[in-house]
């Protein structure tokens, strides 16, 4: 089976089961050669452990995630059928449990049930009307960066890339910025899956319950009330937790895109060159950021319903398989040879595959277009602040934000769009 990794790896962390924390894993200064040792140690599916104790298949493979993304009759999203989980492995106060605990929404279900549930997601993200959504989005950035720029240095993460999506899904949800923001501490815990993320979990909920409460008193032209008002949605708790996906993972994953985007731009000279010169679109530059690091690094979860083999690995009835988009992503069995070769290709795997793939690609990627060319505008001699190798990440299994992102500019006076 599994050796342990060489002394002074990142990610050996494995409390004596010789598996790698896959937080670890993430956490990491390289993630891409921790997955490359990996999968030359396993192959495509590699074991890996989630917190002390709790073992899952990490699916590093391009076609073996297609499989388990696809063939929802051998591998389901429904967490009830983990069996460490269900034999008492995974504990009930586990910080992975509002990550991949179960809830009344379309994360865990599969089938019909799953089309009933994802319809009205479908159905609200039809409705946005994207010129407005860009306006709002350009307004907010331009006050954002308008409020540090005559210092000519920020924080990219902390006072850029975590607001805008949050702000900006609050404003789709009828929620104030007060509101956002308490959402987006609890967020922060939720997905780091430590001992704060059920706290994190239980804040969020309820700072959207209570959202959810008033609008069916006072109904307003907001993405609550559609999501109040859909057919498809029987009770309170399935209204709820559709709300909680939509701005969960709108929030989480565009912080990340952004982050990496302004990153790239930061840190690979030669990225930054072809951006600035012109030949490297800001659409390709956002698709080369979910190439080398997709917002969600892992995906959890798909439990198998039955035995059976994936990429020369035995699957036992009830294993956990974590969806590995950026081990994936760098598969050598599709990895293009030249980097060259990727900008403009999105056969990438950051919004996943199958029936479970991403529904709101398109504001994902509005969102985090406007925010990315905002800041090359008001900001176009922006630098890191710190040396590259020193970024730090924020702990988490699944997403790979860094924890600050210090840049420093020329100081400027830049009006605000809204008069704050």
């Amino acid at each position: 089976m599994s050796t342990l990794p060489p002394p002074g790896c990142p990610s050996h962390a494995g409390h004596g089961t010789g598996l790698l924390s896959l937080s670890a894993v993430v956490g990491s200064s390289d993630p891409h050669a921790v997955y490359r040792r990996l999968r030359k140690e396993w192959g495509s599916v590699a074991k890996v452990e989630l917190e002390p104790g709790v073992p899952a298949w990490l699916v590093m493979g391009y076609q073996e995630l297609l499989v388990i993304t696809r063939q929802e009759q051998l591998y389901s999203r429904d967490s009830r059928n983990w069996r460490d989980l269900n034999e008492g492995v995974v504990s009930p106060h586990s910080g992975l449990l509002p990550m991949m605990g179960w809830r009344a929404n379309v994360i865990g279900a599969d089938g019909p049930e799953h089309r009933r549930l994802r319809k009205p997601l479908d159905d609200g993200i039809g409705r946005i009307d994207q010129r407005r959504v860009r306006r709002e989005v350009e307004a907010l950035c331009t006050d954002l960066i308008a409020s540090f720029s005559e210092r000519g240095s920020a924080d990219l993460v902390n006072e850029y890339a975590t607001i805008v999506p949050m702000l900006s899904l609050a404003s789709l949800f009828g929620l104030d910025s007060k509101e956002g923001r308490e959402l987006l501490d609890a967020l922060i815990a939720l997905f780091g899956s430590a001992g704060d993320s059920q706290a994190g979990n239980r804040n969020f909920e309820q700072i959207l319950l209570d959202t959810v409460r008033e609008r069916r008193s006072n109904p307003t032209d907001d993405m609550t009330t559609v999501f109040i008002n859909h057919p498809n949605l029987r009770n309170e708790a399935e209204r709820l937790q559709s709300i909680v996906v939509m701005i969960s993972a709108g929030n989480e994953t565009v912080t990340a895109w952004i982050s990496h985007t302004l990153r790239l731009m930061l840190t690979d000279p030669r990225f930054a060159a072809r951006l600035h010169g012109g030949r490297l679109g800001v659409d390709d530059a956002l698709d080369e950021a979910l190439w080398r690091d997709p917002p969600m690094n892992n995906m959890p979860a798909r439990y198998a319903l039955h035995d059976t083999e994936l990429g020369g690995r035995h699957i036992r009835r009830g294993d956990c398989l974590i969806l590995g988009h950026a081990a994936a992503n760098d598969d050598p069995e599709v990895r293009p040879d030249g980097a060259d070769e990727r900008w403009g290709n999105r056969s990438h795997l950051a919004f996943s595959a199958g029936p479970h793939v991403c529904p709101a690609q398109v504001p994902a990627r509005l969102i985090t277009r406007t925010a990315v060319q905002t800041a090359l505008h008001l900001l176009p001699d922006m630098r890191l602040g710190i040396p590259a190798d020193e970024v730090a990440w924020r702990p988490s299994p699944w997403t790979r934000v860094p924890v600050a992102l210090p840049a420093e500019f020329s100081a400027a006076r830049i009006p605000t769009r809204t008069g704050r």
